[in-house]
């Protein structure tokens, strides 16, 4: 079976994790994966949280690039708003080079207000900004002089792979899906629903249907023995997860799976946050057209214990039973 990684390095009070200790543990299993053959490992980006959601991806996916040698890298998503585009471009060139070209960039326009408010961009700005973000990226990854706002520059060093890390669009929305089709490499929805405007664009365009929708669903599976008392160890964890994206997605009305739950019961009760045994996954998996595992170890400031149990049984009792 194929298996995916991501972080978002949420670490509420509650967790009494510190920060670094957290870096340190995603390195170890960024290695950990990378020894199994993960598929790829997305690192996300949110700024001024109060539960330290991760600000700045591109060190970080740095270090892990350091640390492994095939897994492919994302950054998902990138808020391009908030970024100096010439100077993006010679972080994300100098990234792919150190990876060896594993790096894949996902460019969103950001939602949250207060972002916004901390780095003093209207929010009116967005799409422009993403637009010139991708315009640049794709320039500065052709290794040749090119103009930016009035005056010809080019990035050096050239990027390892041909063009540069692949760009994609996220987004909710069909102005982001029809976007996507017109600048970038692909679409990665928030939500399946705006897929369709997406493919419409494309094809459009004259070029090739992209055919159905390519997201999984957007649910949490952790491992444990005895499911029910790892449901209660991991529960408050999920449950802030959720809360935490669904109030911010609720005051800006953006369409997404989160909303605000009272408790670990409603939660459990969505099922967008499950805890199998390693049996019942790999029964989950078997009737699955292609098995394929989404880990989210740390999932809203899991204890860095707990996540590295639920790894060892997807090691040992998941993946041989697809040797």
């Amino acid at each position: 079976m194929s298996f995916a990684m991501r972080f978002d390095f949420r670490n509420p009070a509650f967790a009494r994790t510190s920060v670094a200790d957290r870096y340190a543990a995603a390195l170890d299993m960024a290695e950990w994966a990378d020894r199994l053959g993960c598929l790829s490992i997305a690192v996300s980006e949110h700024h001024g949280s109060p539960d330290e959601y991760l600000p700045s991806p591109l060190p970080v996916v740095a270090a892990m690039a350091a640390r492994t040698s095939t897994v492919r890298l994302t950054v998902a998503a990138l808020i391009a708003p908030f970024y100096e585009p010439l100077r993006l471009a010679e972080d994300l060139v100098v990234l792919d080079n150190l990876s060896r070209g594993r790096v894949d960039l996902i460019v969103a326009g950001g939602y949250v207000s207060e972002e916004f408010a901390m780095f003093g961009v209207p929010k009116a700005e967005r799409a422009e900004r993403v637009t010139e973000v991708v315009t640049v990226l794709k320039a500065a990854f052709a290794g040749e002089p090119f103009e930016y706002r009035g005056r010809t520059v080019r990035v050096r060093p050239a990027p390892f792979r041909a063009g540069g890390p692949s760009i994609s669009l996220g987004g909710s929305s069909e102005a982001a899906a029809r976007r996507a089709a017109r600048i970038a490499d692909g679409f990665i929805p928030s939500v399946p629903e705006v897929w369709g405007f997406y493919r419409d664009e494309v094809q459009s365009s004259g070029r090739p249907d992209p055919g159905p929708c390519p997201i999984p669903s957007n649910q949490v599976v952790a491992l444990a023995e005895d499911p029910e008392e790892g449901w209660s160890k991991m529960a408050p964890y999920f449950l802030h997860e959720m809360n935490a994206y669904g109030t911010w997605q609720a005051q800006e009305e953006v369409a997404t799976p989160y909303r605000e739950t009272a408790d670990t019961e409603a939660l459990q009760a969505t099922g967008q946050y499950r805890v199998l045994s390693p049996e019942q996954f790999v029964a989950e998996q078997r009737d699955a057209p292609f098995p394929l595992a989404m880990l989210h170890p740390l999932c809203g400031g899991m204890p860095i214990e707990l996540a590295w149990e639920s790894l060892k049984l997807f090691e040992h009792e998941v993946l041989p039973a697809f040797a």
